[in-house]
């Protein structure tokens, strides 16, 4: 029993650690700054672009996207090796505790980011197609309102409603509709700070300057 429980319990723990790892926080000790003091105060890329520019907005962005993504394909790839029904099990446990890593890291007192750059990596891996979907849905929105906390939460309610749409009729549906949906949730919790900023009339938008761009 432990031999087989042993290979999940290395992905949630190896997927969560890997999530854990502050690539915001990083940069802006790189940069002699803690981020979580200055703009928003996460650490995710958004308010890496905004306090430390676009170098390192966009490497802290990568970063968290690629540790979203490498987990769930080396978990699938072990699942299909195992034999394990559905293979996209192990995949989808790594993408969910890659997500809570990134939104309760151990190492920062499980205070983290909102997890939008390594949400997109999961999916890339688990439902790409649908990726693309709410790729779309980010673009209109943030086109249209350029906050960038409206078009993320748009793009995490619009996720399960694409997966339902494109993955019903397969064999790892109610796999891939529950996990979008625990994202999704994730995701808009995540953002209940900017949720009472739009409310109040408070919530910055995203504006471009010269030298940088702030939100």
């Amino acid at each position: 029993m432990l031999s087989t429980l042993y290979p999940w319990f290395i992905i949630a723990l190896g997927s969560y650690l890997l999530g854990s790892i502050p690539f915001g926080y990083i940069a802006g000790r790189l940069c002699g700054i803690d981020i979580r003091t200055k703009g928003s105060g996460n650490i995710g890329a958004t308010n890496a672009l905004r306090v430390l520019g676009k170098k390192w907005g966009y490497t802290v962005f990568t970063l968290d996207f690629l540790k979203g993504l490498a987990p769930v394909i080396l978990a699938d790839q072990w699942g299909t090796y195992a034999g394990v029904f559905p293979a996209t099990a192990p995949g989808a446990l790594a993408g969910l505790c890659v997500l809570l890593g990134h939104s309760f890291p151990v190492w920062l007192g499980f205070r983290g980011g909102k997890g939008i750059a390594s949400s997109a990596g999961v999916m890339v891996a688990l439902f790409p197609a649908a990726f693309f979907i709410c790729l779309g849905v980010w673009i209109l929105v943030f086109t249209t309102t350029r906050y960038v906390s409206v078009a993320s939460i748009a793009s995490s309610i619009a996720l399960p409603l694409a997966v339902l749409f494109l993955y019903l009729n397969h064999r790892a549906d109610w796999l891939a509709l529950t996990v979008s949906v625990a994202m999704c949730l994730l995701a808009v919790w995540r953002h209940r700070s900017n949720i009472g900023r739009l409310r109040a009339g408070t919530e910055p938008r995203f504006e471009k300057k010269s030298g940088g761009a702030v939100q």
